[in-house]
């Protein structure tokens, strides 16, 4: 691609721009997000819906002296062009490559590394008061979509800029979506404000036509002036940002650089804060993603001509667990579904076509989804929360303090489990078990194929107590199909008999499992492999079998080790059975990068080379 774009290697080129030339550079911009995604996958509608906002912003700060700071940070493609970051966009979200997120690391231009929701208020107001507590001269942008402003950390900072009251600008990002359709009283709000262009227009108009009265109209038009306050309470409820006692600008169409220039340059003149709202058009310049843009949220590589996705559709986890709650919400009206803005990802967009009355989407707010569903058990309902790992740790209080003291049947249904690729640290679901299994009152099982997952579903209705189900993303395992046992509370499956050597592996790392036990079997060893299904309560009477008839216990887990089965299992071996050796085969102590998973596992030495690689190594140090 040639033109302006190119012409953009740094931070800051964008200003060497000329003005008339912006449109031009904007649709060179969404062409190249647009071909860049649909061959290695990536967010596309979030951030072709801000393409213009992103130049804007560029044109006024001064990068990396000035500091922006985006919510979530899967909208910040724009910026990553903007500063010199074209050709990485060749290795975006592969191993070793560019981040589809912000990192520090990667460039200076991001000033803080982001994944999650509803985080950067509180990120910018922390730079904007270490800027004043240093005496340093920088504006400091946060921009939040409105899906994200349904997150209560979003309010919890609004409260502390109020107090704190340093210079800093919120660009409230508004599109009308988080990930699916947005939903709640802020949504109402938001639209209400959105009417505010008609009044703008009308104010516009009548003071333009008052100056033109000779001698007077210039005083009057004044007097009118002073009087919009009142007069824009008649056309919108605008005081809510007010009412914290921060400024209030907009709403200003997000895709209007110059005038969104204007104001940005005018605000950062300010000595307080204040919130600019923007509103644009999620998945812009793409008619696909304009149309639907919760299917183009986060993408896999795709045909432009048609939208369609170049891999074929395969059974997924989640495809099993969306089938599965619609057969349970049909035979038990009990059954309640909950979802923190997520149902296309988490799998209950049917369930709400079904049964709409027991669909809850509460926002970006998984801390009031975990306590919303506590009081819905508690009121005599069953409520199935679906959430991503990465997401549940956000709500880790509330499932000790809220659901598992009183021992109240909420069932997690933990999808993403374990590594999950290119999205990256963030977004890894690799702490579940050792965050939820060190719980009292919690159950954490985790299934081997798609038939114990709807089994684990059923089993999970009928247990009366706390329960966690975490399955993987990605397609879904339809091995092992005539090995089918009913799930009993605690109790693993014996898969496979050997000796010496027991695998026992856990959830996804079962059918790596049953590929090392055959490639073992190559060099002489018939090993044992154990499908754990439960990591608490531990199957102790199945170590205790295991540890009498094998001098070998590998454990095999797609999570840390520290506080995960492996750890469990071994603290047990070593009080009860001191003579057997150990391994322990799951995720280092680090943060893991993104990258497809094939590639990670074999980084972290968990795919099935490695792991008879070391057991064949411990074995012959013996």
């Amino acid at each position: 691609m040639s033109g302006y774009l190119d012409r953009i290697n740094e931070a800051n080129d964008i200003k060497k721009i000329e003005p008339e030339a912006y449109d031009a550079l904007a649709s060179e911009i969404r062409s190249f997000i647009i071909e860049s995604v649909s061959e290695h996958g990536g967010h596309l509608a979030s951030n072709l819906g801000v393409v213009e906002l992103t130049m804007a912003l560029h044109l006024c700060l001064d990068f990396p002296n000035d500091k922006l700071i985006w919510d979530v940070g899967h909208q910040a493609y724009t910026h990553k062009l903007l500063t010199g970051r074209k050709e990485d966009f060749s290795s975006l979200r592969t191993f070793g490559g560019m981040s589809g997120f912000p990192k520090h690391k990667e460039s200076p231009c991001d000033a803080f590394d982001t994944g999650h929701s509803s985080t950067s208020i509180s990120a910018a107001l922390g730079y904007a008061r270490a800027r004043d507590l240093k005496g340093e001269n920088r504006t400091v942008v946060a921009v939040i979509g409105d899906g994200s402003m349904t997150g209560g950390m979003a309010y919890e900072a609004l409260n502390n800029v109020s107090h704190l009251k340093s210079n800093m600008i919120i660009v409230l990002n508004d599109n009308k979506m988080s990930i699916s359709e947005n939903v709640g009283g802020l949504s109402r709000h938001l639209t209400a404000l959105r009417t505010r262009e008609s009044y703008m227009d009308f104010k516009v108009d009548v003071e333009k036509k008052l100056k033109q009265i000779p001698h007077v109209g210039d005083s009057v038009a004044r007097s009118v002036k002073k009087s919009k306050d009142s007069i824009r309470q008649l056309f919108v409820k605008g005081g809510f940002f007010e009412d914290f006692g921060i400024k209030y600008i907009g709403p200003i169409d997000g895709h209007d650089i110059k005038e969104m220039v204007r104001v940005l340059n005018a605000l950062k003149k300010l000595n307080e804060p204040v919130v600019m709202h923007v509103v644009t058009q999620k998945g812009r310049g793409y008619i696909p993603a304009e149309k639907n843009p919760s299917a183009f949220h986060g993408v896999g590589s795709f045909d432009i001509a048609t939208g369609e996705p170049l891999a074929g559709k395969s059974v997924s986890y989640t495809s099993i667990f969306s089938k599965t709650i619609c057969k349970l919400g049909k035979n038990h009206p009990d059954v309640v579904t909950i979802c923190a803005a997520m149902p296309d990802g988490t799998g209950l967009t049917a369930f709400k076509k079904y049964f709409p009355d027991r669909f809850f989407d509460v926002g970006i707010a998984e801390q009031h989804a975990v306590t919303f569903a506590a009081g819905l058990a508690a009121g005599g309902m069953h409520p199935f929360v679906a959430v991503y790992s990465s997401f549940l740790q956000r709500a880790y209080d509330q499932i000790i303090h809220d659901v598992c003291i009183q021992n109240l049947p909420v069932v997690f249904c933990v999808d993403r489990a374990g590594l999950v690729g290119a999205d990256g640290e963030t977004h890894q679901g690799i702490f579940d078990l050792s965050y939820l299994s060190m719980i009292p009152n919690m159950t954490v099982c985790a299934p081997k194929n798609k038939y114990e997952l709807y089994d684990m579903l059923y089993f999970a209705y009928h247990y009366n107590g706390p329960i966690a189900i975490r399955y993987p993303r990605g397609t879904a395992c339809e091995a092992f199909k005539d090995m089918r046992p009913p799930i009993v509370y605690g109790k693993s499956e014996l898969m496979f008999k050997g000796e010496k050597v027991a695998l026992a592996a856990v959830g996804s790392m079962v059918e790596t499992a049953v590929e090392v036990r055959g490639k073992l079997r190559e060099k002489g060893i018939n090993a044992t492999v154990v499908n754990a299904r439960f990591v608490c309560p531990l199957d102790t009477e199945c170590l205790d079998a295991l540890a009498a008839e094998h001098q070998w216990i590998v454990t095999m887990e797609e999570n840390v080790l520290k506080g995960g089965f492996g750890e469990a299992c071994g603290d047990y071996i070593l009080e009860k059975h001191e003579d057997i050796r150990l391994i322990h085969i799951g995720v280092p102590d680090v943060y893991v990068e993104h990258g497809g998973v094939d590639q990670l596992k074999k980084t972290l030495h968990m795919n099935a080379d490695s792991i008879v690689e070391r057991i064949c190594m411990e074995m012959d140090g013996e």
